[in-house]
């Protein structure tokens, strides 16, 4: 029997270069969260219609995650194993970060809602291609006992993305002069210059993470002594079908983790789509009259907060190793979540903008421990030649809810609470405290 090899410790600097990727990805996906809706709207989207378009994130999730996560623990080449998957979905992200505030020039061809909802489809692929391998690698590239600290550095970076992708429409506006309104039916160049500039970190942040970064092969990773082992009586098939058959036996940890992510992400899902709304019409009280000038002021401020909770997610990650070590993963998760929960409620009771910070404090914890703790508790227990399929058919579990939403949430807004939004903020709160409760009975040994 071949004795099994030590994986090197990573210092934190080179946990750092391998993460930065997700700096430049974050930044983009919080422009798309913190702007869509408010370029959606602008083409004429309703209210309870948001949800449907917002649909294409969790669509493409669900289909292109499992596919590059299958694909890419089967490639190895000169550049790698996962990083020609960075770089092809960085470049096809930048571009769509270009195209998507300006889908009104291609209106002459199609209707505008059309070619919104088509931008965003583009984009979320684009985005599913880049991230979804940066999962796989720090579990492929970190021994176990730093995997917790590997998502939490992770989430570090992701947050610090979105801070900077969140609130750069704001400090565009009010510090550098750029006009923040438009005229009916046109984004604000400020939103334009904002996504511009998603555009050129995304690109930097994936080529120091190419350049810095190396890869063990295929060969090297299960010859470490903590690869989980592949199931001795899984049938050989390839392609979709072996994904089926990977779904089929996924370990029962990841299958626990499974109800806590639908919580979770049911509710991110509606706190994404109607904050802009619901901060709009229940905290700076919008009036047809008024809707042009206080909806932007509004949206302007709904990336603040977003910029704020992302902060928050941010340093609390740099905690989460030692918290999770001393009181358990799932002790630290069901805490968080919790945190999330109430915040999403208190905003139903908030009337002034500024009281609005305190929740995004709670929303934050919720965010941080979401990107870091069920990696960290799901990696222990996945194969290591399928590193990357299972992380991406754990997405399943990310996109399924944020489908499920998408369909009913718009329509639970207008039947049960005639389309006031702030509802499904309240709603939000319910399902993440839901989620924390599900916590409670996943076996984790840490």
């Amino acid at each position: 029997m071949t004795s099994k090899l030590h994986k090197p410790k990573m210092s934190t600097v080179q946990i750092i270069n391998m993460s930065i990727g997700f700096l430049g990805i974050q930044t983009g996906f919080a422009l798309q969260n913190g702007n869509a809706s408010r370029i959606l709207q602008t083409f004429g989207a309703d209210v309870e219609h948001l949800s449907l378009f917002w649909l294409a994130a969790p669509i493409t999730g669900m289909v292109v995650q499992p596919i590059i996560g299958y694909y890419s623990d089967r490639t190895w080449n000169k550049i790698g194993r996962r990083k020609p998957y960075f770089l092809i979905g960085a470049i096809l992200t930048a571009i769509a970060l270009i195209l998507m505030p300006n889908a009104a020039l291609f209106t002459a061809l199609l209707p505008p809602l059309l070619v919104g909802a088509g931008m965003l489809t583009i984009m979320d692929a684009s985005i599913n291609v880049t991230m979804e391998p940066f999962r796989a690698l720090v579990a492929d590239n970190l021994p176990s006992a730093q995997r917790s600290l590997g998502f939490s550095i992770q989430t570090f970076i992701i947050g610090f993305g979105a801070v900077v992708g969140s609130w750069l429409p704001y400090v565009l506006a009010h510090y550098f002069g750029v006009e923040g309104t438009a005229a009916e039916g046109m984004i604000p160049p400020n939103v334009i210059y904002s996504f511009y500039c998603g555009a050129a970190i995304l690109l930097l942040s994936i080529l120091w993470t190419l350049c810095t970064t190396k890869e063990y092969s295929p060969e090297e990773i299960v010859s470490f002594e903590d690869a989980v082992l592949e199931v001795e009586n899984t049938k050989h098939r390839s392609g979709l079908l072996a994904i089926a058959e990977d779904f089929k036996l996924m370990p029962i940890t990841m299958k626990q983790l499974g109800t806590v992510q639908f919580f979770s992400w049911f509710a991110l899902f509606m706190m994404w789509v109607y904050t802009t709304p619901a901060i709009a019409e229940h905290i700076f009280y919008l009036k047809d009259g008024e809707k042009s000038k206080l909806y932007m002021d509004a949206a302007n401020w709904v990336g603040v907060l977003f910029g704020i909770y992302n902060g928050v997610s941010a340093i609390y990650a740099l905690f989460l190793a030692k918290i999770a070590n001393k009181y358990g993963r799932k002790q630290t998760h069901a805490f968080s979540l919790t945190m999330g929960g109430l915040g999403l409620i208190s905003i139903f009771l908030i009337r002034d903008p500024t009281f609005l910070i305190i929740p995004m404090i709670g929303v934050g914890l919720a965010w941080g421990s979401i990107l870091a703790m069920p990696y960290a508790i799901l990696s222990d227990t996945l194969p290591a030649k399928k590193m990357g399929v299972y992380m991406g058919i754990f997405n399943f579990f990310i996109t399924f809810p944020q489908i499920v939403c998408g369909f009913l949430g718009g329509y639970m807004i207008k039947l049960f609470f005639n389309s006031n939004s702030i509802y499904g903020i309240l709603l939000a709160g319910i399902f993440m405290l839901l989620g924390a409760l599900s916590v409670l009975r996943i076996k984790d040994k840490i």
